[in-house]
């Protein structure tokens, strides 16, 4: 087998260990009771078309719950009641034909969650010589929106409208798609354990985090750990997983003067942090430990780098220095199928006209163009200790990097920004490094992402995401500043 083959091999085994999970959409249809005694056989089209909806949606990777087709407002009452009950994430009004918007606010005010409304329409132009007017009314989603969109703005309901064609339309679709994904990312945030492990790093104003904040304004519950924590985990390692960890490490990476000794102790800590990562069931990790004269919280925190990074590929984020904020970013770009790796801001190339981002560290193994190094160091620059550190690009093509930063004002703050990865030497350091170009110039686009106020880390996924990142701001009600 050759070795890009082992190296895909293995990371599918990691991704085969992820935690499952999907968010949960409430979606109802709306149409009007006075009509189906008058057109036979036009509420079970109607019907049809919300089944076809729900079906797309569920492929979509997200649980639906239906309350079916919403004709009076006794019935609006009592989806409302089902949806208050159900635990969802967003909800979902598919405009089948016209209905009054008396029988759409009941639905969705208990839950006090944003609304999508579907204004899909069957038939992407009317026969208009032909038409009659029970088809005209199958046909008809768009009439009631300005109704229903006054009525949300009126009553305060965060809502936004999809317009286009039933089938064979890219562009609503592709938004669809772009909300579940949102969703599932925001379900998967809102419902995690992230370990904070040790303390941030020493000085970084940008990087203390207020955990009461992180959880009230995201949901992420965060559970503070001690290094003794790992230690236990790494003490109860028999040699057994040692040995599978030292066997994962080669499939994956190229070694590069790397100690046998070294090696071992970060395939032992890997297995530990395997441990840590089971015993307090994270879904995320932000950790530092400066530790002092070579002692065993020093040299534990040295050999963590191959074991986060193997957590990383495998949907546990492992944000360093204590960058709670970033493991958030990491996390949600993870969700959306996208990576993050964490990331800074390296050096400018204002002859080439592109950023060098990377750092020191875990990085997301899933999203690199080719297989990683994992390359010795005697060094650690401005930590303690050494051991092996992970050196990778991210491949090239269009990326997204995203930044979860904090107001004055006490909000969390997403921001994002939309490029490209491209071919290229890079530095050879033990890091993660990648040549980014961006719509602005590198110290225009500097100046610009500078201005909203970032912390100096950020998650790096792949693809153009900043339309799906929008969509979680919005759900998880936070600002969202795209930066050119």
């Amino acid at each position: 087998m050759n070795p890009s083959a082992i190296f895909n091999e293995a990371l599918l085994a990691l991704e085969a260990s992820r935690k499952p999970g999907r968010g949960k959409i409430g979606v109802f249809g709306i149409g009007l009771a006075a009509y189906w005694p008058q057109f036979a056989g036009l509420k079970e089209r109607l019907e049809g078309y919300q089944q076809e909806v729900e079906a797309a949606m569920a492929a979509f990777g997200v649980d639906v719950v239906s309350a079916g087709l919403v004709d009076t407002p006794e019935r609006a009452a009592a989806a409302g009641a089902r949806f208050a009950a159900a635990d969802l994430d967003l909800i979902v009004c598919y405009v089948g034909t016209y209905a009054t918007s008396s029988q759409v606010l009941p639905v969705v005010q208990r839950s006090k969650l944003p609304v999508v409304v579907l204004n899909l329409q069957p038939s992407a132009a009317l026969d208009y010589q032909t038409t009659d007017t029970g088809e005209w009314l199958a046909n008809c989603s768009t009439c009631c929106v300005p109704e229903i969109s006054n009525a949300f703005a009126r009553a305060r309901v965060k809502f936004r409208v999809v317009s286009g064609a039933l089938r064979d339309d890219p562009a609503a679709w592709g938004e669809i798609a772009a909300w579940c994904r949102a969703t599932r990312a925001v379900h998967a945030l809102r419902s995690s354990r992230i370990g904070f492990l040790g303390h941030t790093y020493p000085g970084m104003l940008d990087m203390y985090s207020d955990f009461t904040t992180v959880q009230a304004q995201t949901g992420a519950h965060v559970e503070v750990l001690e290094m003794c924590d790992l230690d236990q985990c790494v003490e109860a390692v028999p040699q057994s997983e040692v040995t599978d960890r030292l066997a994962l490490a080669t499939r994956i990476f190229a070694l590069e003067n790397v100690d046998a000794d070294e090696l071992a102790w970060a395939a032992r800590v890997a297995a530990g942090l395997d441990r840590l990562a089971g015993k307090f069931d994270l879904d995320g990790l932000t950790y530092y430990y400066r530790g002092l004269d070579g002692n065993r919280y020093e040299r534990l925190g040295a050999g963590m780098i191959l074991g986060n990074s193997l957590l990383t590929a495998r949907g546990i984020p492992a944000s360093g220095e204590g960058d709670l904020k970033t493991c958030l970013s990491m996390m949600i770009l993870d969700r959306l199928g996208a990576g993050g790796s964490f990331t800074e801001f390296y050096a400018m190339d204002l002859v080439e006209g592109f950023l060098l981002m990377g750092h020191d560290g875990p990085g997301h193994l899933a999203i690199c163009d080719r297989k990683p190094t994992l390359r010795g160091l005697g060094l650690y620059h401005g930590k303690r200790g050494r051991g092996v550190s992970v050196e990778f690009k991210v491949r090239t093509g269009p990326v997204t990097i995203l930044g979860v930063t904090q107001t004055a004002e006490g909000s969390l703050k997403m921001l994002a920004a939309e490029g490209e990865s491209l071919p290229g030497p890079i530095l050879e350091i033990g890091n993660t490094n990648s040549r980014l170009r961006f719509a602005l110039p590198p110290a225009a686009f500097v100046n610009a992402w500078c201005e909203q106020g970032p912390t100096h880390h950020c998650a790096l996924g792949v693809g153009h995401q900043a339309g799906a990142l929008a969509k979680v701001a919005s759900l998880l009600d936070l600002p969202f500043v795209r930066v050119p």
